[in-house]
């Protein structure tokens, strides 16, 4: 009697294709160039990000404006004056504002506020070496006292004291340094041009207009 043998064969797979090794490191090199894409993309858009960031922050934060100054509101104290002499003097309080709205502060040195008729000086007003702090306004308090002492008497003081008008004009400037990042100093001068005008009937100020 012949003798029955079970024989093992391998299975084959269910499609009827066997995957050889090359196209086995062919798919494990099509992974890598796939991992390699996604990373150089991500690198990419990092970088993209990062100059975008510092794009912002240099239009922003390290962009270095030039900072304002204002006369503030004026309190007049007295007000005298003769239209046939003619004179005046007066005596009032106000706020020299340093205005600041870069992103580190502005340190100035001291300086001097003239107040003027019709380009004379009438009076002045001491700016102490001060600074004015990131993104903010610094408000200096000062007194003041002007009088008709320098102006000649061929000028049209007379006519505007009898309109019960008067019209000043205050000027300033201030030089120093913004400082950014404790790091980077630039140059900064700010300027003040004021004009005031003084309603002698009520011995108010009418309007004042800075630029």
């Amino acid at each position: 009697m012949s003798e029955n043998t079970n024989q093992a064969y391998p299975l084959a797979p269910a499609n009827g294709y066997t995957r050889s090794d090359g196209e086995s490191l062919v798919s494990e090199d099509e992974l890598k160039r796939q991992k390699r894409m996604k990373l150089f993309m991500y690198i990419g858009i990092f970088i993209v990000f990062q100059i975008i960031v510092m794009t912002v922050f240099g239009l922003t934060v390290m962009k270095v404006k030039t900072p304002k100054v204002r006369l503030g509101q004026i309190n007049v104290k007295s007000f005298n004056s003769v239209p046939a002499t003619p004179s005046f003097d007066t005596t009032f309080t106000t706020q020299i504002r340093v205005k600041n709205t870069n992103w580190g502060p502005y340190k100035f040195d001291a300086s001097t506020a003239t107040f003027m008729y019709q380009g004379v000086a009438v009076g002045q007003v001491s700016i102490p070496k001060s600074k004015a702090g990131m993104r903010s306004t610094k408000k200096i308090n000062v007194a003041v006292s002007l009088n008709t002492d320098g102006i000649p008497s061929s000028s049209n003081l007379g006519s505007e004291l009898n309109s019960e008008i008067l019209t000043l004009t205050s000027q300033a400037k201030l030089t120093g340094k913004v400082e950014l990042m404790l790091i980077m100093k630039k140059k900064k001068s700010a300027n003040m041009d004021c004009t005031i005008a003084f309603d002698l009937s009520t011995k108010m100020v009418k309007s004042l207009q800075c630029k």
